[in-house]
């Protein structure tokens, strides 16, 4: 299918609002990025390049930023979710579960929304076999966490042209993939329902943090920002506002302060309403 055809074109202007309990205006949703990185094999990011700028392994200095996310970062980030009562998605690699039973039994013990993010950490047109890479990550999760997980989101975002028809056919409600709007919307497949519930790279410290390069504050600073946009306009329509994290970037000492101010300034907000992408498709599907 055409990639055009995927989401029927809507302006927001044109659209039958959308409503929340009690003057509610925007949707905060959180999402924790958990993954496994492969030290036998090219690592997906680096912080660090050695001399030459070559792509070597094992990439030791590259594969120890990362796991410091899985050793500290992660509980500092879980800490100020719990003190401010925020259920978040945890986008997770299936091997997780395994790799990092211990982050995530605590996902799961905290009762984190588990979503898809494929069975490896690998850009969804290089494997092999889409097909079950999408089946075996919903089995793995879904077994693990106790329910049948609903969302997905590739790695980098990534799909080919027969990911949305994959996703159906093993069992996938909502997708994150398609960044294109402020409020869900129905993805058209040749298998049946899926809808896009709206993620970010604005708010994402990948590329505020690894690719854009800016200070600590950075995250904070666009959220509030970006939020009070959304929290006018929402009085309105109420928009979402996804906030996309990766423990190796802001659960680190200098930034994990200011993700910290980001729950408790919205925590305060009227209006502001926390949900994970499930309950926020519950939500849309319900005034459909």
């Amino acid at each position: 299918m055409d990639i055009q055809n995927r989401i029927d074109y809507s302006a927001i202007v044109d659209r039958k609002p959308l409503k929340l309990p009690d003057d509610g205006r925007v949707i905060v949703w959180t999402i924790v990025n958990i993954e496994e990185w492969l030290p036998t094999e090219p690592l997906p990011r680096r912080i660090l390049t050695p001399p030459g700028n070559s792509v070597h392994v094992p990439d030791i200095p590259n594969w120890c930023w990362f796991e410091y996310g899985m050793r500290i970062g992660i509980w500092r980030i879980m800490d100020v979710l719990a003190k401010y009562n925020v259920t978040p998605t945890v986008s997770m690699n299936a091997t997780v579960v395994d790799t990092y039973k211990r982050v995530a039994e605590a996902a799961r013990d905290a009762n984190w929304e588990f979503m898809g993010h494929s069975y490896i950490q690998k850009p969804m047109y290089q494997l092999d076999d889409e097909a079950g890479d999408i089946q075996r990550t919903m089995d793995k999760l879904s077994e693990f966490c106790g329910y049948k997980t609903r969302g997905w989101m590739g790695p980098g975002l990534t799909q080919t042209e027969k990911t949305p028809e994959l996703l159906v056919e093993a069992g996938y409600e909502y997708t994150a993939d398609w960044i294109l709007d402020d409020q869900p919307c129905p993805v058209n497949t040749a298998k049946g329902p899926l809808y896009s519930i709206p993620y970010t790279t604005e708010l994402n410290d990948i590329p505020i943090m690894l690719l854009q390069n800016h200070r600590s504050n950075m995250l904070y600073e666009r959220t509030m920002e970006h939020f009070e946009t959304l929290y006018e306009e929402g009085k309105d329509n109420v928009r979402i506002m996804a906030v996309a994290v990766h423990p190796y970037i802001h659960g680190v000492p200098h930034r994990i302060g200011y993700f910290r101010r980001i729950y408790e300034e919205l925590s305060q907000k009227p209006g502001v309403v926390f949900m994970t992408g499930a309950e926020i498709l519950d939500w849309y599907l319900a005034q459909q």
